[in-house]
């Protein structure tokens, strides 16, 4: 059913309320018809309807703890038909928080110029804000043309304030992120004159940043350590902008200015890693910055440079669009049969081959994909496969189903989540996935061999061991077809000695060799990416 449908299905049902004397009834179907059409001019009109209840309808539409957006959109429109728009600006903007790319305040009373002059500067400096928190910097195209409405109030009431510090720079914040720069900078420029201050000079240095004035912003931010030595966050500002134009040595001396007054903090650590990853290419970085991850689960605020750093590389962020491997006979034997790794347990008895439940099945189709934003997010993604008995998952490496992206890689990954407490060398996890390495290269022993690295991402115990067997397989394959994707994945692979890291690079840049088959291998074929 499309939004339009939805719409008028609610608005039926809340007329067919109103007439039955239920308004209670009536006001939570108008409240969905508006969440479904902000605007619709059906809804509105029978929410002047209900405006004509006691009390103005606003006892229709309680601010109650859950309260939907278009709950919040009606009691907004009923309180500006009080005369009180001021106070249901708050109201709509909260609408629009939950959902930028709606048009909450395409309605007329927004753009009334009244408002701006009516609304408590303060108060709107504060929603300003909070819309600009839950939107991109910049804001997607749709949701460029649902602020504007806001824009505008933000105009009239600088207008009626043209000194205020506060309001000039979050008029700019909002501006910069719907693509008004010119106005931005302005506005910005305007405030930082108005009360000097750090966030006066950040809301600057953004708005010139934006504009494409690379100097001119990065002089405002450097105003703004003048203000506040301490911020540290403004140091990772500045390094990411020198970085992002082509000056990274200047960036990392920010970033080590910044690490050394406290090298714990997170926005100069993950701009630290990030930049010497760029700067270099060592894997370490990025495996460094993992773990700072990890033993820092609570940081400031989301950070997103290992994902950055590790987006379009095999492996890191997903299974490479490379040419499939087969599924040949190490799929086949794997329960009956073992090759001895370093501290592998005796094989298991031959044993019939273990058919896979409906529940795994299902569990394994909500969490496979063919991308994830880094090793360790692979891990996470995983975990509900704990509730998937090894038995069944090694059963849905014999048959995967056919509408599920790349289930060999997740089916191991669901391995590495059993039996975690046992330490890595003589655990049953590591055990599991080397028997899966036995035989030659194919889908199964590809995906062994990748949770066998994000064991490494994941946990610093088992990188040495990891990373011995990765470069064992290496050798072994050199020369082999499908050699290029064992090089891909050692190149993924913490601790890497240099040397089988130099190979794997070579490997790696050779061209892919198309393979003949037969047609009864051919049918085994299972790749990755689905046509």
């Amino acid at each position: 059913m499309d939004v339009r449908r939805a719409a008028d299905r609610a608005l039926e049902q809340a007329r067919s309320a109103l007439a039955s004397d239920e308004p209670e009834r009536a006001a939570d179907h108008l409240a969905g018809a508006l969440t479904h059409a902000p605007t619709l001019p059906e809804a509105h009109e029978l929410l002047g309807r209900l405006a004509a209840q006691p009390g103005g309808g606003l006892d229709l539409f309680p601010l109650a703890p859950h309260v939907s957006a278009g709950g919040l959109a009606a009691r907004a429109h009923l309180l500006a038909a009080a005369g009180r728009p001021e106070d249901g600006l708050p109201l709509l903007a909260a609408a629009s928080g939950r959902a930028p790319a709606a048009d909450w305040a395409g309605v007329p009373w927004v753009g009334d110029p009244a408002l701006g002059v009516r609304i408590e500067p303060g108060l709107l400096v504060q929603l300003l804000m909070r819309l600009c928190t839950a939107v991109g910097d910049p804001a997607p195209a749709p949701t460029r043309t649902t602020l504007k409405p806001y824009l505008a109030v933000a105009r009239h009431a600088i207008a009626a304030h043209p000194e205020h510090a506060m309001l000039l720079g979050a008029g700019s914040a909002l501006a910069r992120r719907i693509g008004e720069t010119t106005l931005a900078v302005d506005w910005a420029a305007r405030g930082a004159r108005s009360r000097p201050s750090k966030l006066a000079e950040i809301w600057l240095g953004y708005a010139y940043r934006s504009a494409g004035r690379v100097p001119e912003a990065l002089a405002a931010l450097r105003r703004a350590v003048a203000h506040d030595p301490d911020d540290l966050s403004v140091y990772a500002d500045i390094a990411g902008t020198l970085a992002d134009h082509g000056r990274l040595e200047d960036a990392l001396n920010w970033v080590d200015r910044a690490l050394e007054r406290d090298p714990e903090y997170d926005c100069a650590v993950h701009t630290a890693h990030r930049l010497r990853h760029r700067a270099d290419g060592d894997l370490a970085h990025l495996v460094r910055l993992a773990d700072f991850i990890r033993d820092h689960p609570d940081e400031s605020h989301e950070h997103t440079d290992l994902a950055d750093c590790c987006r379009e590389v095999p492996w890191l962020s997903g299974v490479p669009a490379a040419a499939p491997l087969p599924r040949g006979s190490a799929a086949t034997g794997i329960w009956s049969h073992s090759r001895p790794g370093p501290a592998a347990k005796p094989a298991p008895s031959p044993s019939p081959t273990p058919s896979p439940s409906a529940e795994a099945v299902r569990r394994l189709r909500q969490v496979a994909s063919l991308s994830w934003a880094h090793p360790p997010a692979a891990y996470d993604a995983a975990v509900q496969l704990i509730m998937v008995r090894p038995a069944d998952l090694l059963a849905l490496l014999t048959r995967p189903p056919a509408d599920v992206a790349a289930p060999e890689i997740w089916a191991c990954l669901g391995l590495l989540h059993h039996g975690t407490d046992e330490p890595w060398l003589d655990s049953e996890r590591r055990r599991r996935l080397l028997e899966l390495l036995d035989g030659g290269l194919d889908r199964v022993t590809e995906a062994a061999l990748f949770a066998l690295i994000v064991s490494a991402w994941i946990d610093p115990s088992a990188r040495a061991d990891v990373a011995a067997i990765v470069a064992g397989r290496l050798a072994e394959v050199a020369g082999r077809p499908g050699a290029r994707s064992v090089a891909e994945l050692a190149l993924a692979t913490p601790d890497l000695p240099q040397s089988a890291r130099e190979t794997a690079t070579g490997m790696a840049r050779t061209a892919v060799i198309p393979r003949q088959r037969s047609r009864a291998r051919s049918r085994l074929l299972l790749r990755w990416r689905r046509d």
